[in-house]
C-alpha cells in the first residue's frame, strides 16, 4: 500500500436486489456514508437519465490502526450474506489523503425528478432554477435519490402529496421523502426508523432544506405510531421505502391502520417478481392497486384503501 494512502475504497458490482444489503453492510465499516451508483442511459431528450443494468456499491475505510481488523470483518460479513446469494469478491483501490474527498464526491451529481423535484448534493449550487431542490448530504444514511426505489418514491410524491395534509414516513433512511413532501406542500411529516443515525440524519437533512419546524421524526415503527408515540396515528399518506419482505411483515404490524379510509399508501424498495406478494398483503387489508412504476427491475406500488 502506498505510503501517502490514508483511504481505501472497497467497491462490489451487484444487481439491483443485493445492492441495499451490501449497502447496508458496507455502511457499518466505511467513513462518510456509501454511494450506490447505477448505469445511466439517456433515450430521448425528454429522458433525464434513466438508472439501468449492474450498480455499484463502494466506500471508504479509513487507513487507520484497525484497517485490517474492519477490513477483516467487513469480508466476514459479505461472506455470510454471499451464503443467501452469491456476491462477487470485493475490489479494494487506495486513495491518496489529499484526493479521497474529491474522489468520494466526484460521484454525486444533480438528479432530476419527475417534473418538479431536484436531489441536490448539500455542498452543490442549485442549477435547475425551475425545480424544488431537496439538499442530502448522502454521507449521512441510505437514502441519498441514487437509487431507483428512492427516485420512484419521489416520482409518486409529485402526483399523490396533498397541500396541507400531513404524511407518514415508515424507515425514513435519510429524511429524504419526508422532506420532499413538505417542499411540495405537506402540512407536517413524521418520519419515523428503527435505525438512530437515521434519525439524526433525517434531522440534520430537514434543516438544511430549512423544514425542519414541520417535520417530526423519533425511533420507531408501525408499533410506536400506533401506540401514540408520536403527534400522528394515521395520514392521508403513508410513505414506506423499505424492502418487499419488510414491507409484508409491516402489513401484519398494523401498517394499513396508518392509512385514512380513502388514503393513499406508496410502497417502494420492491422488485418486479416481489409485487404480487406485496400486492396479496395489501388486497387482504383492504387497498387496492391505483398504479405502478418501474425503473429497470424495480417497483413503487401506489395503493388506495377503501373507505
Amino acid at each position: 500500500m502506498a505510503e501517502d494512502a490514508r483511504w481505501l475504497e472497497v467497491s462490489l458490482v451487484v444487481d439491483g436486489e443485493m445492492a441495499e444489503a451490501v449497502a447496508d453492510i458496507l455502511g457499518r465499516f466505511v467513513s462518510n456514508g456509501v454511494v450506490v451508483e447505477s448505469d445511466v442511459k439517456f433515450y430521448n431528450d425528454e429522458d433525464e437519465g434513466t438508472p439501468t443494468g449492474p450498480v455499484r456499491v463502494f466506500g471508504y475505510l479509513p487507513v487507520d490502526e484497525r484497517l485490517e481488523e474492519n477490513r477483516q470483518r467487513l469480508e466476514e460479513s459479505l461472506w455470510h450474506l454471499g451464503q443467501i446469494q452469491p456476491l462477487p469478491p470485493a475490489s479494494y483501490k487506495t486513495i491518496v489523503d489529499e484526493d479521497w474527498m474529491a474522489a468520494w464526491k466526484v460521484h454525486y451529481h444533480p438528479i432530476p425528478i419527475g417534473k418538479k423535484l431536484l436531489v441536490l448534493p448539500a455542498w452543490l449550487e442549485n442549477t435547475y432554477p425551475g425545480r424544488i431542490a431537496v439538499k442530502i448530504d448522502p454521507s449521512m444514511a441510505f437514502g441519498t435519490g441514487t437509487h431507483p426505489t428512492t427516485q420512484l418514491c419521489l416520482e409518486a410524491l409529485e402526483s399523490y402529496t396533498h397541500p396541507g395534509d400531513p404524511v407518514i414516513d415508515v424507515g425514513c433512511g435519510s429524511g429524504i421523502l419526508s422532506i420532499a413532501a413538505l417542499k411540495l406542500g405537506a402540512g407536517h411529516t413524521l418520519a419515523v426508523d428503527i435505525d438512530s443515525q437515521a434519525v439524526r440524519s433525517t434531522r440534520e437533512n430537514a434543516a438544511a432544506n430549512e423544514t425542519l419546524t414541520h417535520l417530526e421524526t423519533g425511533l420507531g415503527s408501525v408499533n410506536e405510531i400506533l401506540r401514540g408515540d408520536f403527534s400522528l396515528r394515521q395520514a392521508p399518506l403513508v410513505l414506506a421505502n423499505i424492502l418487499a419482505p419488510i414491507i409484508i411483515r409491516l402489513f401484519d404490524a398494523g401498517l394499513a391502520r396508518l392509512v385514512t379510509p380513502g388514503g393513499t399508501l406508496i410502497l417502494s424498495g420492491i422488485l418486479e417478481q416481489q409485487a404480487g406478494d406485496v400486492l396479496a398483503a395489501a388486497q387482504a387489508q383492504g387497498f387496492f392497486e391505483l398504479e405502478r412504476r418501474h425503473i429497470a427491475d424495480w417497483v413503487v406500488m401506489v395503493m388506495r384503501l377503501n373507505p
